[in-house]
């Protein structure tokens, strides 16, 4: 697939913009910028601000997000990248179709950090089912299509925000693949999410570990690579496995852990039938967690929310940690409440916008 597109930036910044431009090392002049050749045939629309600086970008106040993204060119995506966390993923609006505007065999190649924009996967905005305001749809970095995302959701929330012009604190509702989900943007911009109930039921999880607990996996033993883990297993609308250290280590330090060795061992094992998200918790205090994750279809990434949701329920099961707790994740921290009144969980954190481009498909 031959990803090009072309850079519109000089006409669209204003006079304080420029001179903090010239102020970043390496950047001249703006005009410098107009073919800002990133790979051969790959080339970004990017709509730079005064905060380029802290590698925040906003839209030119002289350029509409809506007209951009409004465009239809045949063969060209429009798009905008969000991060919640360092989490990237693609936003595209596909508010006219329930058939996503690309195929998961595209959104991996666009998802590719070496040949294409990169990120952990696309998220699509589409029509609205079962008398839901949207329909979230995401295809992960390697293609495949996972239930829901917790970071992504409210990635979801900013960009449904900016596509319709909201303002303020907003919420809506949003069919994924995991139901019903009710994000609500604060006046501060974060994102509160409810992620709904948690799903203790084993063969809901689903994991072929026997329940030890009622119906539930909680701190059960599992041999993976000839190391017995406890770990308990949660879903919020899509798989986890949540572990607290070894039978022979009580006491997990997760930065020493080398993911991309041990993540794909838990993520393909035999007693995770729709294989598994995985995340491995330090306990700092009662209402503090420190996490690192290996997604399923994704790798290690800097955020999960979904992860952090099941960790502090995982947490609670377990006797950890209460029910509400700030969990530390590499990308930042998540504010994640597990209510004793509605038996709901939610999830706070921020979703910002990292550039907005163009991609031939």
């Amino acid at each position: 697939m031959a990803i090009a597109a072309a850079a519109a930036i000089s006409n669209t910044l204003t006079p304080s913009t420029r001179n903090s431009l010239s102020s970043i090392a390496g950047f001249r002049s703006v005009s410098s910028l107009k073919l800002c050749s990133l790979k051969p045939n790959y080339r970004l629309l990017l709509s730079v601000s005064a905060a380029a600086v802290s590698m925040r970008t906003e839209i030119s106040e002289k350029v509409s997000t809506a007209s951009f993204l409004d465009k239809r060119e045949s063969g060209v995506l429009h798009f905008v990248k969000y991060q919640g966390l360092g989490n990237d993923f693609i936003l595209v609006d596909n508010r006219d179709s329930m058939e996503p505007r690309v195929t998961p065999e595209q959104a991996a190649r666009l998802c590719h950090r070496n040949f294409g924009i990169g990120a952990d996967g696309v998220i699509f905005v589409m029509p609205g089912t079962n008398g839901t305001d949207y329909t979230m749809r995401i295809f992960n970095s390697d293609g495949s299509e996972p239930e829901m995302c917790g970071n992504g959701v409210r990635c979801f929330a900013r960009f449904v925000a900016e596509l319709e012009n909201l303002e303020g604190k907003q919420s809506f509702t949003v069919h994924t693949g995991a139901g019903l989900i009710v994000p609500e943007i604060q006046e501060d911009k974060k994102v509160k999410v409810d992620m709904g109930e948690p799903i203790l039921k084993a063969s809901d999880v689903p994991t072929t570990l026997a329940a030890n607990q009622g119906d539930a996996v909680v701190k059960a033993e599992l041999n993976v690579d000839g190391v017995a883990w406890n770990l308990t297993c949660v879903s919020m609308g899509n798989p986890h496995c949540i572990t607290f250290g070894s039978k022979d280590n009580q006491d997990l330090q997760v930065d020493e852990l080398n993911l991309a060795e041990i993540g794909p061992k838990f993520e393909h094992h035999a007693v995770f039938p729709a294989r598994t998200n995985t995340e491995f918790v330090q306990v700092h205090s009662h209402s503090h967690l420190k996490m690192r994750v290996w997604e399923r279809g994704a790798g290690a990434t800097l955020a999960c929310g979904t992860g952090a949701c099941a960790t502090v329920v995982a947490a609670v099961l377990e006797g950890r940690a209460g029910r509400n707790c700030t969990v530390d994740l590499p990308g930042g921290p998540l504010q994640i409440e597990w209510r004793e009144e509605d038996n709901h969980v939610y999830m706070t954190g921020p979703a910002e916008v990292v550039f907005y481009g163009s991609v031939a498909l």
